[in-house]
């Protein structure tokens, strides 16, 4: 991973936003920058210095992982050390052209308990200002590494459901149905899964997040299968609807809608398109087939160290889209007590277009 030129980058906005060094405590920020991947860590970074702070049960992991930093092995927490770290370098932390010391934080991963205790050690003679989503908008768009490591998440995905399939079957819980494939993942060699798998059949499909429960797969009805692997530390996302059964022609339409929906949005992806204009075509179809009511969650979200990232694809958002962005589209209909429909593919955003990642069916499968 390139972690000297992300790292670079992400000095080369201190200065705009004010900052004499920004300190780093959400662990996919930490990952993205240096390498680390246990679970306890901090990294600060200032115009010319990269340090990252663990304790002792990370020695040896710091020294193998951790790239374009020094690394100090602290007996306190990592947020601690590196506060206390602040505090015995500040004399050679001034600068003439930044009199003041402040230090941006990451103010929706820190609680007010760790900003507490981080505020009395570095006491007056710092300032904690909270940074805006700096490394989070770096990484909304990847690189040629994460992409390849992307496309090798969604393939591993892609693979596992053909088997998923084979598990439906009337009868069966749908907890059950969620091991085998988990069980699958891990014998593939996923790390873990994305997300809690969503297995959701029948009335529950209408559940936009209805997890795999001790419910059984009705002999007739919907079956949304949203599920994704992590490998290699990244993630992937995919939902097929799959029915159990003769569908109804209510469900054949529902089903066709919410097709016609994703594909549309899919057609708008491009570089320099707006997320909002990505979320209203997909509505405007379903309008159009007076469903529009029932998709009551965002069109999508971006995906890489983490399953939800920057942007965020939704009506009155004004990101707009770069290549080099991952994305899902996932637009669907929940008709309450009676059934859901959900559809999403991972897109990786191209200044012509996109390029539709998963590459399976999205026609009908009835079982």
């Amino acid at each position: 991973m390139e972690y000297r030129d992300r790292q670079k980058k992400l000095r080369g906005l201190l200065n705009e936003n004010r900052l004499y060094a920004l300190l780093v405590t959400h662990l996919p920020n930490v990952r993205y920058l240096c390498g680390f991947t246990g679970s306890s860590g901090a990294l600060i970074l200032t115009e010319d210095r990269s340090i990252f702070f663990s304790d002792g049960r990370y020695i040896a992991q710091a020294k193998e992982e951790v790239h374009n930093s020094r690394v100090v092995i602290g007996r306190k927490a990592a947020l601690l050390s590196a506060a206390e770290w602040l505090v015995a370098h500040r004399a050679s932390l001034r600068s003439s052209r930044k009199p003041g010391l402040t230090v941006g934080i990451e103010g929706e991963h820190l609680t007010v308990s760790a900003r507490s205790k981080l505020a009395k050690i570095l006491g007056s003679r710092f300032r904690l200002k909270e940074a805006p989503p700096l490394i989070e908008q770096a990484r909304s768009v990847k690189d040629t590494q994460e992409i390849r490591l992307i496309r090798a998440a969604v393939r591993m995905g892609a693979d596992l459901f053909p088997a998923l399939l084979k598990n439906i079957r009337p009868g069966i819980e749908e907890n059950e149905v969620a091991a085998e494939l988990e069980y699958a993942a891990r014998r593939a060699g996923a790390e873990q899964m994305s997300f809690p798998t969503i297995i959701a059949s029948g009335k529950r499909s209408a559940l936009p997040h209805g997890v795999a429960s001790q419910a059984k797969i009705s002999a007739n009805g919907f079956v949304v299968c949203d599920f994704g692997v992590i490998l290699a530390g990244y993630c992937s996302d995919m939902t097929r609807t799959v029915h159990v059964g003769k569908p109804s022609r209510e469900a054949r339409i529902a089903y066709e809608a919410v097709r016609e929906a994703q594909e549309a949005a899919v057609e708008v992806v491009r570089a320099g398109a707006s997320v909002s204009e990505v979320d209203g075509a997909a509505r405007k179809l379903l309008n159009k087939h007076g469903l529009g009511k029932n998709f009551t969650h965002s069109t999508g979200h971006g995906v890489g160290l983490e399953i939800h990232e920057a942007p965020r694809i939704a009506a009155g958002q004004t990101d707009i889209l770069q290549a080099g962005m991952v994305i899902t589209i996932e637009p669907g209909v929940y008709i309450p007590q009676k059934f859901g429909v959900r559809i999403e593919d991972m897109v990786l955003v191209t200044e012509t277009g996109c390029e539709v990642l998963t590459p399976t069916t999205k026609e009908l499968v009835t079982l």
